[in-house]
């Protein structure tokens, strides 16, 4: 009788692996959902639904730090292809939020869209995505799958950038914020967190949403962002989702060849 050797994948093995993938990819997809369902579940629990909030209406922001300008994209078929809509605006951050003295102050940008936002009145939840180390509009236009929850949470979604990237940029230029180390020592982590947790304050506090719950979320560097802001700053969201953060990955923490273990062992398994 022929037997297959070890090497060949018979029919049935063929079958059920495409079906373990499958279904592995759907519990993933499912709990994601459910993540996000169980924070905002969390928080909206103990309170009463009051009257609906018309969202037809952009919310004002009346900071007096705070400027808009409407966005008006370039880019004509991207615009159609992703279909998202949102306001360009800026806020006056300090550089060093951890000192007493008198420093320059720069305008951080970001991106706001209150769309689907249900409103303070109903306890409309803030989407925060925690701004990488790069333009913030090439992080909103590939993060889709915060549009795509929006609706369905009655969320406002928030683009804030990263000091130093795009056009938050300090000390007036690029070539003098990136000039010599004493420029650059304000471009830290916990500055960043600083400058998201100021703004989002901020923010809440214009729109009379203190109630608003906030959750987190990031990508990579943006990932461990806002899994740190939620450990540093709980009171100001009540969750996050971090994606591909590598948290962990410093010297002498981890092998620094663990990345590429994990990537070796997934195509191993998808194959």
């Amino acid at each position: 009788m022929f037997k297959h050797p070890q090497w060949i994948t018979k029919p049935s093995e063929i079958n059920e692996q495409s079906e373990a993938k499958m279904a592995r990819r759907a519990i993933a997809a499912f709990s994601f959902s459910i993540i996000v369902l169980s924070i905002l579940a969390l928080q909206s629990s103990s309170s009463q639904t009051p009257r609906p909030f018309s969202s037809r209406g952009a919310p004002k922001f009346l900071g007096r730090f705070s400027t808009s300008k409407p966005h008006h994209s370039n880019d004509r078929r991207s615009k159609q292809l992703l279909g998202y809509r949102y306001e360009t605006r800026y806020f006056q951050q300090r550089l060093d939020h951890f000192s007493f003295a008198e420093l320059p102050t720069f305008n951080q940008r970001y991106l706001i869209s209150s769309e689907h936002w249900s409103g303070p009145d109903r306890l409309g939840p803030i989407f925060l995505y925690c701004g990488n180390e790069g333009d913030i509009e090439w992080f909103a236009a590939n993060s889709g799958f915060v549009w795509e929850i929006a609706p369905s949470f009655g969320a406002m979604v928030v683009f804030p950038e990263h000091r130093y990237y795009g056009e938050s940029t300090p000390f007036g230029s690029r070539e003098e914020a990136y000039k010599d180390a004493a420029s650059l020592s304000y471009l830290t982590a916990e500055q960043a967190l600083a400058d998201f947790a100021v703004l989002i304050t901020n923010l809440k506090q214009n729109l009379s949403a203190e109630s608003c719950p906030v959750v987190l979320f990031g990508g990579s560097y943006g990932g461990m962002l806002a899994a740190w802001m939620r450990l540093k700053y709980p009171h100001i969201a009540i969750g996050a989702l971090a994606s591909s953060a590598p948290i962990l990955q410093f010297e002498d923490i981890v092998p620094p060849e663990t990345f590429y273990d994990i990537v070796s062992s997934d195509f191993k398994v998808c194959c």
